[in-house]
């Protein structure tokens, strides 16, 4: 394949997958507002999942991401963020993190 139709195809892709993580967020609150935690498990999933592979699309490995994210939480934690505050989801999300 031509340089040329490599680039252009990497940059659809890219422009497709921000458009599946706004998609997937739509998705979320529809299936918020209807209650269905089936609908919501899916479409968590699938955001988590479109956002990883933009991620790596974007120069960004799939372990990095990850990485990126314990020290966001740690930084969170260390801040004192409301959600660690109240229910400790900061500390449950990094302890899973760390487990994988």
């Amino acid at each position: 394949m031509p340089k040329e139709l490599d680039v252009a195809k990497r940059a659809k892709v890219i422009e497709w997958l921000k458009t599946e993580v706004l998609d997937q967020v739509s998705r979320l609150f529809k299936a918020l507002w209807e209650g269905s935690t089936t609908r919501i498990g899916d479409s968590l999933a699938s955001l988590m999942m479109s956002s990883y592979i933009l991620g790596r699309r974007l120069g960004i490995p799939f372990k990095d991401l990850d990485e990126l994210l314990v020290e966001k939480l740690k930084k969170h934690k260390q801040e004192g963020h409301q959600l660690e505050d109240w229910y400790q989801d900061i500390s449950a999300l990094e302890d899973h993190m760390r487990k994988r």
